[in-house]
C-alpha cells in the first residue's frame, strides 16, 4: 500500500470520470440525417482523456511514495510555482463574472491586456506594448467572428450598437 500516493488517487479519479462522460456520451440521440453521429467527437476526446489519465496512472505508479514526500511542501511555495496558472483561471473567472456586463469586445481587451501585465510585468513600456497586444488581437478576433463569420457574441451593456 505504500505505492498509492497522490497522484494514483486522482488518475483513478480521472479515469472513473472519463469512463461516466463516456456511458453519457451514449445517450446523444442520433438524427436521421448526415453522416456522422453527434456522439463521435466527444467520445474521441474522452478516449484520447483517458489515454493520458492512464499515461497519468502509470507514471504515478512507478515514482511511488518518494514522489509523495518531495511533493509535499509549504503552501507559499506552492502557489509560488503555480502563480501563473492561478492567475489565469482567476482572471478568465473574473473576465465570465464580467462579460454580461462589458461583453466581449471589452472584456477580452481587459483580460487580455491584464493578463499579459500579470505575467510579463507592470513597466511602462510594457504597458504600451500589453495594450497594443490586447487592442489589435481582440480587436482583430471580434471583427472576424462578427463581421466575417456572421457569429453573435455579447455586446454587453456599453456597446449595444454594435
Amino acid at each position: 500500500m505504500g505505492r498509492i500516493n497522490r497522484d494514483v488517487v486522482v488518475a483513478v479519479a480521472l479515469m472513473f470520470g472519463c469512463g461516466v462522460f463516456f456511458w453519457a456520451s451514449l445517450d446523444i440521440r442520433e438524427p436521421d440525417y448526415g453522416t456522422l453521429a453527434p456522439a463521435t467527437w466527444p467520445q474521441v476526446i474522452l478516449a484520447y482523456l483517458l489515454l493520458l489519465c492512464v499515461v497519468y496512472l502509470g507514471q504515478s505508479l512507478r515514482a511511488g511514495s518518494s514522489a509523495t514526500a518531495k511533493a509535499r511542501g509549504e503552501t507559499k511555495s506552492w502557489l509560488e510555482r503555480y502563480r501563473n496558472p492561478l492567475w489565469c483561471y482567476a482572471l478568465f473567472l473574473l473576465f465570465l463574472f464580467t462579460l454580461p456586463a462589458l461583453g466581449m469586445l471589452i472584456g477580452g481587451v481587459l483580460f487580455v491586456f491584464l493578463l499579459l501585465c500579470v505575467i510579463g510585468g507592470f513597466s511602462p513600456r510594457n504597458l504600451v506594448v500589453h495594450a497594443a497586444i490586447a487592442l489589435v488581437m481582440v480587436g482583430a478576433m471580434w471583427a472576424l467572428f462578427t463581421f466575417g463569420l456572421g457569429v453573435i457574441l455579447p455586446q454587453g451593456k456599453i456597446f449595444t450598437v454594435l
